[in-house]
């Protein structure tokens, strides 16, 4: 049967509802489920008094409220919190499943120095000395900026103590690794001002555009994100899902609009186009006359429907249906962000952010929302000598986390690098690079609970303990329209030799003396936290979490549409071959800093895992001579990997699609050596100006193994 574009739209709902893939519901798993597989590195709970504790898991930028079940005081079970204004009771599979990460082996148990090729295990005071003694090197050298820092965030008390030390030493070279929120803070800052993020009101849309976001697989807050899906039908609220695949989101969509991988920045400015022909857009946008500006004109002349379908392949009676179905609903959102939403370019969040303010979509009920930041915080002023202020006032090394590994690798630059609650070598594009780049840096600090791949790559390791092991403030963003502050809390003393990240900095920070050790002079994180959240701390502390703001925020903001004019197109898939090799994220596979739980893997499908092999999607009809069930040789110019062919008319010919969050290599055998990683088959392209990596995919050949 011959599978082309318009086959592709018309296969509905019911094609896919196979491989339909939702959260687990907590209700269904009960504790002997996960309790009674074969994981003989977890205890099994004694019978006894049973008791309730409310926290915040931090496994993603989630921040749902959890209710973990104790049995004498040890904890056996994890239940979404009810009255929890993020997640309303609801929970992921990934949160259920996070007491297996206490016990995992790939844990980290005692603080680590690297001789030779081999760790070896050392104390806490022994970690301490050698850190602070090659830190006071590096501050008696005169060259306190090539001190580096990659985090995995950039809001809560931990990112600003990582930030203070960063200031106190004297280094301006801090670097966050891409996320959905990190993408849609530089996209406020593009349009709207830098002090700001984004929100979507999926709750109250009635029209939910999305460019390949995975609603309902991973995107923003995954738990609210699926009950806001969820809540369509009861709200007679529509979803159309712009996607090259029929994803599980667009399994659940009312209309699936097929598009060319990599072109939705250029189908969104199309949009943007039709509603400035038709008179249709918003003359709130407080950027004077749209229809006067540049933008304006860039989109008259290189975005009307026909030139847009060509580029997209979306026929251009579609495109202006859709703009006018979109500013006909009474309350439309489009949403950016493919997949989880950590990938992609500014131009093309942007291009999507455009739409909503065109619109008027902007700090509406069920619209996009420019947001200020959680202000909550109050820490004391940093104490700078002359070393610091010197060093922290020369230029970055690089504008992102994708620039640095280039400069690394290249230039060099760094005599030493922290790595917190971040795995750059595995989770960019091109690990081998950026494990490359990691070797021309002097001196590396991993602050891991977990033996990852860049824990591997590092001199030393003070490990951290986890979610359940430490209080911490959780910060709710990734596009959530919200703003709440939940408090996470011990549910266990340390089960290894570990320690909060927080109280590792404090240490090294009093080993440094003088102004270091007078910027931390607090006794404990804790005593830290209680300081700096004063004037929220009693209502933290006492309800477990604070509603900073859930009201759309007062006013319009300005829109500039600049950025939009001068930005640069993103790269066609380097490489050579037929097909273009995307990532896909699924919903019970983790993708970015944290692994998934063995449980998590345990229950990844034959039709995304089988075996050791990663099964990636393809288009029977342009398959060749491979069959269902192939093991072929998948070839990018980056990489080979064996793969197993799994045939999926819902994805568009030529287009092979490969899972995200395989292929891990540490000592976990529960979750390493399964599958492979697709990051390791995709180079980076990097995007001029914004420094994301654009890359979209990149081209590839199969050949039969």
């Amino acid at each position: 049967m011959k599978i082309d574009r318009r086959s592709f739209l018309g296969l509905g709902l019911g094609a896919a509802a196979g491989i339909a893939l939702s959260p687990v519901g907590v209700k269904l798993t009960d504790d002997s489920s996960i309790w009674t597989q074969n994981w003989p590195w977890t205890p099994v709970p004694e019978d006894g008094k049973i008791t309730y504790d409310r926290s915040v898991c931090n496994l993603c930028p989630g921040a749902c409220g959890i209710s973990v079940r104790k049995i004498n005081g040890r904890p056996v079970k994890i239940e979404g919190l009810d009255d929890h204004p993020i997640n309303h009771g609801g929970a992921c599979l990934h949160g259920i499943s996070g007491l297996q990460y206490l016990y995992d082996p790939a844990r980290i148990k005692t603080p680590l120095k690297k001789t030779g090729n081999k760790f070896e295990k050392i104390s806490w005071d022994e970690a301490i000395s050698l850190v602070a003694q090659k830190l006071g090197e590096i501050r008696e050298s005169g060259a306190p900026e090539s001190l580096g820092l990659i985090t995995g965030a950039d809001n809560g008390s931990m990112a600003r103590l990582f930030d203070r030390f960063m200031g106190a030493f004297g280094s301006p070279n801090t670097y966050t690794m891409p996320s959905l929120e990190s993408n849609l803070a530089q996209t406020a800052a593009a349009l709207h001002s830098a002090d700001r993020r984004l929100g979507f009101d999926l709750d109250h849309s009635d029209f939910i555009l999305s460019f390949g976001a995975g609603i309902i697989e991973g995107w923003g807050s995954p738990v609210a994100c699926i009950q806001a899906n969820a809540s369509r039908r009861e709200r007679k609220a529509k979803l159309v899902q712009i996607d090259y695949r029929l994803s599980n989101t667009a399994n659940a969509a009312d209309k699936i609009i097929a598009v060319n991988p990599g072109t939705e920045a250029d189908l969104a400015l199309g949009l943007c186009a039709v509603l400035l022909a038709k008179n249709k857009i918003s003359t709130n946008t407080l950027s004077g006359d749209v229809s006067k500006l540049p933008f304006a004109a860039m989109l008259e002349k290189a975005y009307t429907p026909d030139k847009v379908a060509a580029i997209t392949g979306v026929n251009a009676a579609d495109i202006d249906a859709l703009a006018m179905a979109f500013i006909k609903a009474k309350a439309p959102v489009a949403v950016p962000g493919k997949g989880r939403g950590d990938a992609g370019s500014l131009r093309e969040f942007a291009a999507v952010q455009a739409l909503n303010a065109l619109a008027g979509r902007l700090n509406k009920a069920g619209g996009a929302f420019v947001m200020c930041p959680a202000d909550y915080l109050s820490f004391p002023e940093n104490v700078v000598d002359a070393t610091a202020e010197k060093g922290a006032g020369k230029a970055k090394l690089a504008g992102s986390v994708n620039e640095l590994a280039d400069k690394l690798e290249t230039d060099g630059g760094l005599s030493a690098l922290f790595i917190y609650n971040a795995n750059p070598c595995y989770a960019l594009n091109a690990p081998e690079k950026i494990k490359a780049a990691m070797d021309n840096v002097g001196f590396k600090v991993s602050f891991s609970s977990f033996m990852d791949e860049t824990a591997l790559k590092s001199d030393v390791i003070l490990p951290a303990s986890i979610f359940l092991e430490r209080l911490e403030d959780v910060v709710s963003g990734a596009g959530l329209a919200k703003t709440v502050v939940g408090l996470c809390r011990p549910m266990v003393n340390p089960v290894f030799d570990t320690k909060h990240p927080g109280d590792a900095l404090i240490l090294l920070a009093r080993a440094m003396g003088a102004g270091m050790a007078q910027s931390f002079a607090w006794e404990s994180y804790d005593a830290c936290l209680e300081q700096v959240t004063g004037k929220i701390w009693d209502t933290l502390s006492g309800d477990g979490y604070v509603v900073i703001n859930d009201k759309p925020p007062v006013g319009t903001p300005r829109t500039d549409f600049t950025f939009l004019v001068s930005a640069p197109k993103a790269a066609a898939s380097n490489g050579e071959g037929e097909y273009t090799l995307v990532p896909v994220d699924k919903m019970r596979l983790a993708g970015g800093a944290m692994a998934s739980s063995p449980f998590a893997v345990k229950t990844v499908p034959d039709m995304v895992l089988s075996g050791k092999y990663s099964v990636v999607e393809i288009n029977p009809a342009t398959a060749g001579v491979l069959k269902d069930g192939d093991i072929a040789v998948l070839k990018t110019a980056m990489g080979r990997a064996k793969v197993k062919i799994g045939f999926n008319e819902g994805i568009l010919p030529g287009v092979i699609g490969m899972p995200r969050g395989l292929g891990h290599a540490f000592n976990n055998p529960y979750v390493a050596g399964k599958g492979a990683n697709v990051n390791d088959l995709i180079g980076p392209v990097i995007e001029p100006g914004s420094g994301l990596d654009a890359a979209f995919g990149i081209k590839a050949s199969l050949s039969k193994a």
